[in-house]
């Protein structure tokens, strides 16, 4: 408990902190990343198809804290979500709820008191939005969040690996979509992206949603595994037979893109700096141009990506911070999240599958494994 209360403690800090740079008197927290990180891994998703959970944390300056919910959500929230946080309920009816767009926002106010305003995660009329600011005041890992992470890599690593190495020819891509879902889920962990491309697909689609089509070749699983709130992304290429010439080439040559990434992400480098390094790295490795056929990644957290590199991008690594890259030439890509450190500019990768055949590439002068195409014969 006294390591979850110094995680807690530290991120309410870090919203104090806003309020007051932000001259706000408070903020509601209801989308679900947010509320999974304030929490250290509590939830308020009910629906996974929005962005907004069921339920909302209300933070004021000096520390004050409440769960702003209806008679529906309160219960589990204070049981379950936040129990022991200090958080107050302020409970109302699911009605009341729904009967203006702006009822969060009056309710804070008469909760908070005072004239200054109340910022949101979300919009909402009247209140301040503070989406961004609230990113950057998640960049930053704490050290429990550091050993979630890596527990949640790990399996996820294991848990796809073991996916792939079952898959056999003639399976469908939904086939593998489920037991790409069912092992993760076995691990405690929601796959919130799951994609599959077999043969051809994995070179006309960089984000290859399952259909009916049936593997004979190759056959490409992308996943983004999410529990307690973080997510992961990982990327693992299975082949029938052992791989063509050509596969083998382009994805050492993806994987050493991704060393070029990996030694790129330093403290204070920004996403255009990242996303020009990646430019470079393709065109030396003879694959010019390929950075604009797919986003390379970037850091993450509590989302997939919380920004993405690209060339007008302001972004700041800021670290210790958590970085999906997923760097990709035509027909294979190379996925993996990793923790940069900041000390000495080391980086983590935490997805790694044991047993899986491997490219070791230099990463600023360390050496680090990526994935290669496994070979059901091998």
């Amino acid at each position: 408990m006294g390591a979850e209360r110094a995680e807690l403690d530290e991120k309410a800090a870090r919203v104090e902190r806003m309020l007051v740079d932000a001259g706000l008197a408070g903020v509601i927290v209801g989308a679900q990343h947010n509320f999974a990180w304030i929490t250290a891994g509590g939830t308020n998703r009910i629906d996974g198809s929005r962005e907004a959970g069921a339920g909302a944390l209300l933070l004021g300056r000096g520390g004050r804290r409440y769960v702003l919910a209806n008679v529906i959500e309160m219960p589990r929230i204070m049981d379950e979500a936040v129990a022991g946080q200090g958080y107050e309920p302020v409970e109302f009816g699911w009605e009341d709820e729904r009967s203006s767009p702006s009822f969060l926002v009056d309710t804070a106010r008469k909760v908070l008191g005072g004239s200054d305003p109340i910022g949101s995660d979300l919009p909402v009329p009247s209140a301040v939005g503070t989406e961004g600011r609230l990113t950057r005041a998640r960049a930053r890992l704490t050290g429990a969040e550091q050993a979630r992470f890596r527990v949640l890599g790990r399996d996820a690593g294991e848990a796809l690996g073991d996916a792939c190495r079952g898959l056999e020819t003639g399976m469908t891509e939904m086939e593998i979509w489920r037991r790409s879902a069912d092992a993760l889920a076995a691990r405690g962990a929601r796959a919130i992206v799951n994609l599959v491309a077999a043969d051809d697909r994995i070179a006309r689609y960089r984000h290859p949603v399952a259909t009916e089509r049936r593997w004979e070749r190759t056959v490409m699983v992308v996943a983004c595994a999410q529990r307690d709130g973080l997510v992961v992304s990982l990327t693992r290429i299975v082949s029938a037979g052992p791989a063509s010439d050509d596969l083998r080439r382009r994805t050492r040559a993806t994987a050493g893109v991704m060393g070029r990434l990996l030694a790129a992400t330093r403290s204070g480098a920004t996403g255009r700096q990242l996303y020009d390094e990646a430019a470079r790295a393709y065109a030396e490795a003879g694959f010019p141009g390929e950075q604009r056929k797919h986003h390379q990644g970037g850091a993450c957290g509590y989302r997939t990506r919380d920004w993405i590199a690209h060339p007008a991008s302001d972004d700041v690594v800021d670290a210790p911070q958590a970085f999906a890259w997923n760097p990709s030439i035509t027909g294979t890509k190379i996925e993996e999240t990793a923790i940069a450190h900041g000390d000495d500019d080391a980086i983590e990768v935490i997805t790694s599958t044991p047993g899986w055949p491997a490219i070791t590439v230099e990463a600023g002068g360390a050496t680090v494994e990526m994935p290669d195409v496994w070979s059901r014969e091998d």
